[in-house]
């Protein structure tokens, strides 16, 4: 078996490490590195959580990003004008599908020189951008590296005239084939020309962006048509004469910590930046989201997803996803819908398709499908405040937003091959389905704690295989008994206008009848929260209680975060029939517990209990007693 270490994605073979086949007790490996100094980390543990906090120590943990960031995304290769976006956008509300982002590929710039406008076809991209943020909605555009070499061209000009580009082994500035045609490639390896193209970010360069754009960084391994490999030379020079093939791998990872920087800087540091990438390096979590690159509408390709995007967790890059619906060619509706109910649970959550496909906008595949497809995305939604604390694990810890099932049962060894599954955090497990026309889906739930299916509440077992009915409406979804989780399940056009809904906690309880989860909240997009800005619960039951306590930090110089966000409803999952009553202390109301059937999300059980209106605010201390 053969691994990449330290790859970026395409052709990045320059370092390797060969596992060598042995029938002892050790492993052998053969380390080869084409050029560079190879610098080697052992991590111990001793738990699968404990490598990755140990790694992320070194390398970085994940940014923390706006919470429109990790809700849906919407993207084509291309959005064909401002017309096309008013329509696109004003589809989503008819269809009552929230959505957070549009995205806008190459063809949106002035022939295909980065940081302008297609004045024809996006004659206000202003105006257009305000429309949208009037929504509470964002739009992402495009920069990629290759810099057109054309003398009308203010960044080429500018670029050429500072001597910032690569050069070839002759020592002229390197010219290689991309979208742009004839191109050049800025030397990011320089920090003087990371900062500079940082300041191409600002209101004032970049004329028609908002603080309601975003940027795309693709093609940045550096992609080159005409290259060897489709990529840049590698003895093309960089600065101190410094050869390509010793930084190839961290070439992607410059344009994205400059193009971070950029973000961060025109907006004098106050909000967070969102900024995707394709190519990486270790600590390019620091930065922003990567995605998988360029897949295929094919079962296979949903299927090789997740294992893709749990990789990238255990490497410390956390906010991964892949293209819902696959880029290249057309996906049929069932393997389209079965994306959106897999994909909904991605940390970066992003439909993209190919300018060739046909359009696969939600709406556009029967009132059936576009039921199942607005489902998932109002899942996405519903879960968001439970990713968004995720996220803040992540971002503190290193510990992945989705996981492995063998990184929350370590000792289970029928968790070790199974890369079908997986878990988010450390309480929903998720069950894709990767075959057409499937009829049954086989589930292995680990552990020897009950599982609850999100939908009904109905409990099955742990420790065993579960052959459960492959339904249309959803892939299987479960709650770990023993966990707290918290949703919003009001929907809105988007994530920021779900600010101040109420809260709903889903308490599954497990064999001691106990329960602990947590909610991170701040104000979703700015930096304060590194000062203390923030709400941090940690909920607990047992003994009959619900108690909610603090967990921020009170240092003296901690900023304060307020929020008059209630707890509207209470699910309790595993409960024995009986209570009627809840005492919530220190107010000393009562308040009804009902018995099922509930609604959850289209599933009726009559194995919850449900506490309505207990009106308890988040960022409070309080105790709620089952009587």
């Amino acid at each position: 078996m053969q691994i990449d270490v330290l790859g970026t994605g395409w052709n990045d073979e320059y370092t390797s490490v060969l596992m060598l086949p042995s029938d002892q007790k050790r492993v052998d490996t053969l380390w080869m590195s084409e050029a560079g100094v190879v610098d080697a980390f052992f991590f111990v543990g001793p738990g699968p959580k404990d490598v990755v906090m140990q790694y992320t120590s070194v390398t970085g943990t994940p940014a923390m990003p706006q919470l429109f960031a990790i809700a849906y995304h919407q993207c084509r290769w291309n959005y064909r004008d401002e017309e096309d976006v008013y329509n696109v956008d004003a589809k989503f509300d008819e269809h009552d599908i929230p959505y957070d982002v549009l995205w806008l590929d190459i063809d949106h710039t002035d022939g295909r020189k980065y940081f302008t406008w297609d004045r024809l076809l996006f004659p206000n991209p202003e105006e257009m951008q305000k429309k949208l943020a009037a929504k509470g909605r964002h739009m992402v555009a495009i920069v990629d590296p290759h810099i057109k070499r054309d003398e009308s061209y203010f960044i080429h000009k500018e670029a050429s005239q500072k001597g910032y580009y690569v050069k070839d082994a002759t020592g002229k500035d390197f010219d290689g084939w991309c979208w742009s045609g004839s191109s050049s490639y800025l030397d990011v390896l320089n920090p003087e020309i990371r900062s500079w193209w940082a300041e191409k970010f600002s209101y004032e360069n970049y004329i028609g962006s908002t603080p309601s754009l975003y940027i795309w960084n693709d093609m940045n391994e550096p992609s080159v048509f005409n290259g060897p490999e489709v990529s840049m030379p590698r003895d093309a020079l960089h600065q101190d004469d410094v050869e390509h093939r010793d930084l190839h791998n961290a070439y992607g990872y410059y344009i994205h910590m400059a193009t971070s920087d950029g973000l961060v800087k025109r907006g004098d540091g106050k909000d967070r930046p969102f900024v995707l990438s394709r190519a990486f390096f270790p600590g390019s979590q620091r930065y922003g989201a990567i995605w998988t690159g360029d897949n295929s509408a094919e079962w296979d390709h949903l299927r090789v997803s997740v294992p893709m995007v749990l990789t990238l967790g255990l490497t410390g890059i956390s906010f991964s996803g892949a293209d819902v619906g696959g880029f290249f060619g057309n996906s049929d509706t069932e393997l389209l819908v079965r994306w959106y109910q897999v994909g909904a649970y991605y940390p970066f959550f992003r439909a993209h398709a190919h300018q060739d496909t046909r359009r696969r906008e939600p709406w556009l595949f029967g009132e059936r499908n576009t039921q199942l497809m607005r489902e998932s995305i109002h899942t996405r939604y519903m879960f968001l405040p439970y990713f968004y604390t995720l996220f803040r694990e992540a971002n503190m810890t290193g510990v992945p937003v989705v996981r492995p099932l063998w990184m929350e049962f370590p000792d289970d060894e029928q968790t070790f091959s199974n890369d079908e599954a997986f878990m988010v955090g450390n309480s929903l497990l998720v069950q894709g389905i990767y075959t057409e026309k499937a009829k049954h889906v086989s589930v292995y739930l680990p552990g020897d704690q009950s599982w609850y299916d999100i939908r009904t509440g109905t409990a099955y077992g742990g420790g065993v295989i579960h052959k459960l009915e492959a339904s249309e409406d959803s892939v299987p979804a479960f709650q770990r008994a023993g966990t707290i989780v918290p949703r919003k399940d009001r929907f809105r056009r988007s994530s920021t206008q779900m600010e101040n809904d109420p809260y709903t906690l889903v308490i599954a309880l497990n064999s001691s009848q106990a329960a602990e989860g947590w909610l991170y909240v701040d104000d979703g997009k700015s930096f304060e929260f590194l000062q203390g800005a923030y709400i941090h619960r940690h909920f607990t039951y047992s003994d009959g209680k619900l108690k909610s306590s603090n967990l921020a930090s009170t240092g003296v110089r901690s900023k304060k975060f307020a929020s008059e966000c209630i707890v509207e409803r209470i699910i309790l999952l595993g409960f024995s029939p009986g209570p009627k009553k809840a005492l919530i202390e220190p107010v000393n109301e009562k308040v009804d517990i009902e018995p099922g059937p509930l609604l959850l999300r289209g599933g009726w059980s009559s194995s919850v209990l449900t506490i309505r209106k207990p009106n308890v605010r988040i960022a409070d201390d309080w105790t709620i007693k089952i009587l």
